[in-house]
Order: C-alpha cells, then sequence, then structure tokens
C-alpha cells in the first residue's frame, strides 16, 4: 500500500495534526481506523433515489465504486444529490425543475466536497440532467474523478417489437387522435419500462454517457452494460480503483477537458444522433473549464461529422445493441478510423483517446454502428440555425428526418400547457409552424422540454406536416421537425416574442437558416410594443434560477465559470 504525502490534498485540513483531534473523532465515530483516516478521502456520489427507474440501480454501483476505492489504498466516503427525473416530470409544471437540477447536482456536490476536504471524487448517474450535473461538479473542483454511467434499460416488448418510453409518449397523442384503446394503451404502458436503468434510446442519458467515454472523464467500455447488468459492478470497482491511481499521478478533469477533447465530444453526438441537450451540456461543461464553448461551436462539429449509429429516435436500434457489439468504443473507433477524433487527448486511463482505442475493432457483421465511409448521413445528425428569428441561434435533430426545410405560418403560444391543448383538440392544420414561447431558461424558469407535445403531434400522424419552434427545448426523444434553443428568448425580447399568428417562417436545415419574412422596420416596430412578462415564480429555487442563468447559447449556467477563478478547490 501507498504511503500517502497528504501535505498538498485538500484532506490534510480535516484529518492531519493535533488541532485536527475532534474532526478525526468524527470519523472514529464512523467505524474509521487510523489507517484510513491518514488515507485520501474520495467522495462517492450517487443520484440514487427512488424516483425513477433510471436512478434505481445507483446505490448498488455506489456500493461497488467503494471496494475499488478501499482496494485501491484510499477511503471512500459516499454521498447522494438529487436528480429530477424528466419521464416523470415532463408534460406539466415541473419539468422547470429539470434543467435547473442540473446545476443544483453540480453546487451540491460541490458543497458536500468542499465542505468535508474530500481528495477525489467517484461521480454515478443515470438521468439526463445527472449526467452533465455530476460531470460538470468535477471539472468544477478539478480534483482527480471518474464518472460512470448507471446504465440504461432494456427495450420493452410490445405485439412482439422492442418499445421504449417513447412509444408510450407517442401513444397518448395516438390514442386522443381514436386510433388506440384504452385496453392497448393499459397494455403498453406496462411493457414498455421492463426495469432498472435509463431510457433506451440515443436520448439525453445515453447521448451524455457516449460524451462520458469521448471525454475522458469514464473508463472506456463502462457507459455500455445495461443498468441490471452484474457487469456494471465490475465497472465501478474498476472506476473506484482508477480513481486512486488519478491521485497517484496528479492527474485532473481539466488536464482531460481540454478544447480537443470537447470537439470529441461534439462529434460523438453528431455521429450517433444524440439528443440536442448536449448543445447545452456541452458549453456548460466547458464554462467549468473556462473554456469558450457555445451552440455554434458545437453545432459546427455535429455538422462536419457523419452520422453512422442507427439509433432511436430516428433509427432502429437502442443503447442495449450498442452494448452488444462492443459498447461505445466500437462508435469511437469508427470516428477514429475516420479521422473525426482528436486522438491525443487525455483520459481518466492515464493514456490518450487513441491509445485506449488502438486495439478496439468495429465489427463488420452488424449494422449498428456504420464505418465513416459509408454513413447513414454525410453530416451529423444535430445542426444548428441562426437567422432573424433566432440571432444567437437554435438548434435541431435532422437524424431520421427526409425533408430538411419547411416553409409555413406562425401559430402562437405563450406556454406549453396552451399548445398541448391546442394540439389535443387538433386546432391546428398542416403548415403550421407551432410557437411555444416564455419557456427559455428566464422566461420558463427553467427551459422545459416539450416532448409531450411534439409526441402528441406525431401519434396523431402529423409529424411530418408541421414544425414546431421554441425557446424552451426538447427531449433527446423527440423527433420530427423541431427547433429549440431559440435565442434571445422571449422573456428579453427576442424576436420569437415577437411573432404573430400567420408570420411566414422559413426553417432550411440544410443551410442552417431560420427566419420570418418580416423587415427589420417591423420586427424593431413590434419590439418597441413589446412589453416583459411576470412569471408566477416570484420566490424559491425557480426565481433564483431566473435572476442567475445565462443565455442558451451558452450552456445556460448560472456562474461566471473556471474563467473568473482565482484559486481552484483542489490547490486550497
Amino acid at each position: 500500500m501507498t504511503k500517502w504525502d497528504k501535505s498538498k490534498l485538500p484532506s490534510r485540513h480535516t484529518t492531519m495534526g493535533p488541532e485536527r483531534a475532534p474532526h478525526r473523532s468524527y470519523y472514529y465515530a464512523m467505524g474509521l481506523t487510523s489507517e484510513e483516516i491518514t488515507q485520501p478521502l474520495v467522495g462517492v456520489a450517487s443520484c440514487w433515489n427512488e424516483a425513477a427507474p433510471c436512478n434505481i440501480s445507483l446505490s448498488r454501483q455506489a456500493q461497488a465504486a467503494k471496494i475499488g476505492v478501499k482496494e485501491a489504498g484510499a477511503t471512500p466516503r459516499e454521498f447522494t444529490t438529487i436528480t429530477v427525473t424528466d419521464g416523470i416530470a415532463m408534460g406539466h409544471q415541473s419539468m422547470k425543475s429539470s434543467l435547473a437540477s442540473r446545476d443544483t447536482i453540480a453546487d451540491s456536490i460541490e458543497l458536500t466536497m468542499r465542505g468535508h476536504c474530500y481528495d477525489a471524487l467517484v461521480g454515478i448517474a443515470g438521468c439526463d440532467k445527472s449526467l452533465p450535473g455530476v460531470m460538470m461538479s468535477m471539472i468544477r473542483l478539478n480534483v482527480p474523478s471518474v464518472f460512470m454511467y448507471g446504465g440504461s434499460i432494456m427495450p420493452g416488448k410490445h405485439h412482439g417489437r422492442d418499445v421504449t418510453v417513447l412509444d408510450v409518449f407517442e401513444a397518448v397523442g395516438k390514442h386522443a387522435a381514436g386510433g388506440m384503446s384504452d385496453e392497448e394503451l393499459d397494455e403498453l404502458e406496462r411493457h414498455a419500462c421492463p426495469g432498472a436503468g435509463a431510457c433506451g434510446g440515443q436520448f439525453t442519458a445515453n447521448t451524455m454517457a457516449c460524451v462520458s467515454e469521448m471525454i475522458g472523464l469514464a473508463l472506456p467500455f463502462s457507459a455500455g452494460a445495461p443498468a441490471p447488468d452484474e457487469d456494471r459492478d465490475r465497472w465501478a470497482i474498476e472506476s473506484g480503483r482508477a480513481v486512486v491511481e488519478l491521485i497517484r499521478r496528479n492527474i485532473r478533469p481539466r488536464d482531460i477537458v481540454t478544447l480537443d477533447s470537447l470537439h470529441n465530444a461534439a462529434a460523438i453526438v453528431g455521429a450517433t444522433g444524440g439528443s440536442t441537450n448536449a448543445a447545452l451540456h456541452l458549453p456548460a461543461m466547458a464554462h467549468e473549464a473556462g473554456i469558450r464553448f457555445t451552440l455554434q461551436d458545437v453545432a459546427e462539429i455535429m455538422r462536419k461529422t457523419p452520422h453512422i449509429a442507427d439509433l432511436k429516435p430516428g433509427g432502429r436500434y437502442v443503447a442495449a445493441d450498442v452494448h452488444r457489439i462492443g459498447g461505445v468504443p466500437i462508435i469511437i473507433k469508427a470516428l477514429i478510423d475516420g479521422g473525426y477524433v482528436k486522438g491525443h487527448c487525455m483520459t481518466v486511463t492515464g493514456k490518450t483517446i487513441g491509445e485506449n482505442h488502438r486495439d478496439v475493432i468495429v465489427p463488420k457483421d452488424q449494422d449498428v454502428v456504420r464505418p465513416c465511409s459509408d454513413p447513414i448521413s454525410p453530416i451529423g445528425g444535430v445542426v444548428a440555425l441562426k437567422g432573424n428569428l433566432a440571432p444567437e441561434g437554435a438548434i435541431v435533430k435532422i437524424a431520421g428526418m427526409e425533408k430538411l426545410r419547411f416553409e409555413g405560418t406562425a401559430l402562437c403560444f405563450d406556454c406549453e400547457e396552451d399548445a398541448f391543448k391546442a394540439v389535443e383538440m387538433r386546432a391546428y392544420k398542416p403548415g403550421d409552424v407551432i410557437i411555444v414561447r416564455y419557456e427559455g431558461p428566464k422566461g420558463g424558469p427553467g427551459m422545459r422540454e416539450m416532448l409531450s407535445t411534439t409526441s402528441a403531434i406525431y401519434g396523431q400522424g402529423m409529424g411530418d406536416k408541421v414544425a414546431l419552434i421554441t425557446d424552451g427545448r426538447f427531449s433527446g426523444a423527440t423527433r420530427g421537425f423541431c427547433i429549440g434553443h431559440v435565442g434571445p428568448e422571449a422573456a428579453v425580447g427576442g424576436p420569437i416574442a415577437l411573432l404573430r399568428d400567420g408570420d411566414k417562417i422559413i426553417i432550411d436545415a440544410q443551410n442552417g437558416t431560420i427566419d420570418v419574412a418580416l423587415s427589420d422596420e417591423e420586427l424593431a416596430k413590434r419590439r418597441a410594443e413589446w412589453k416583459p412578462r411576470q412569471t408566477d415564480y416570484n420566490s424559491g429555487v425557480l426565481w433564483k434560477y431566473a435572476q442567475l442563468v445565462g443565455p442558451a447559447y451558452l450552456g445556460a449556467v448560472t456562474h461566471p465559470g473556471g474563467g473568473a477563478e482565482t484559486h481552484c478547490y483542489a490547490d486550497q
């Protein structure tokens, strides 16, 4: 075992010297030995809770990670943080809590680590916002850290076919349109989600799980195994061992998260037709390291990356299928072979991303992941838009779409509930561009996702006949001509606030433009007449979030970030 020199580790402030005898008495009270107290203290943070299947297996995995930390000669200290699970929060006011939870997760991990002077971090997360939230805390603290995904759910079975929760959301629209009976809807909802794990398609959780391996904060192969698989425990043990080696070698998250590794992360999102939410989370992660990496930067990289993984919602397969052919490293190696990965980037193995994947072979007897030379599409599955309707940009997921241009007339709603009600009543027509505004980071507050509304449209068979534009967000499960993150948002007087029913909207995803057919003079006239709106959230955490949150194109962040630091926690 290593004889540790803790003179430069944060835990020296709570464990070393006679003046820390009261502090050590607390550790003795919890059953630690003097040897364990003199070892580095490793925070093992999980997002375990009983809110949803995404998180239900994380406590088990945290126990395995603690074993790995102990075996490697350090002392684990377990704690938990919150999650807000989108599948439960979707379609009502609770969704305002979702994006805000990402920053609360990062903040709460920071406070726990700072408050107890822990030296390193293993973070285990399972649901959409918890993955970037945990990784943001690692980059912010800059102590040696290893991230691990809690694993995806297995696909459900309905009438002999694989289904996910997206099928249930879309079934609501089909049911409302009279295309599905009460009995069939009941049967589907009982079988769509068969156990523990995050949503199985390439929605936000699996998108950010791919990012965790590609950016280098997670061990290669660790994201692949589904949540119920016992292999997850093995990877948790390995993650615990790995973080202790990082302490020994003093390899930190900001050695790993660089502009080049962020480039790699954006590439895997494009290659997999991943969630548009990555265009929020990657800039936010970069912000923690003091790196400016905007929505436009993310989207430009994704556009240049071929779409090679045939994954739901636009494709045929789910995360369990990626695991079956070899896991996320198969996607990474296909991108390396195609020249789309900067191979020199450091990872938590202590080796580069190129070295980690040198011996990986992309299997030929499968069609889940294709070579870059024979892609599903030569451009990535997510692209940015810009124009007089979105001067700060917007984003759309084009994976699985055939038509990349849409012209129609605006049908405006000032909240998601009103839009959903109109869809439910079929109070819209082909050619409409449904505008859902005042749902941005400040205006919501909280930048809600619109999966209930978009799924209802698809369930009614109208997915290719209308478009939807919002300053809010879309779930990674959303498909169709759905444009989110429009900025500036309506709450600050962005052009989306100035639209009126009947205005002509032109969306061109091929050329990356989004415009309203109005002159600058007319937009200026309407802006002069516009008045800010109040929300009903005038106290509490959502009020606080609205005061702090920045624009979507910079990641909707809530503090100045690494660029404003005069000291870093890891060096205190």
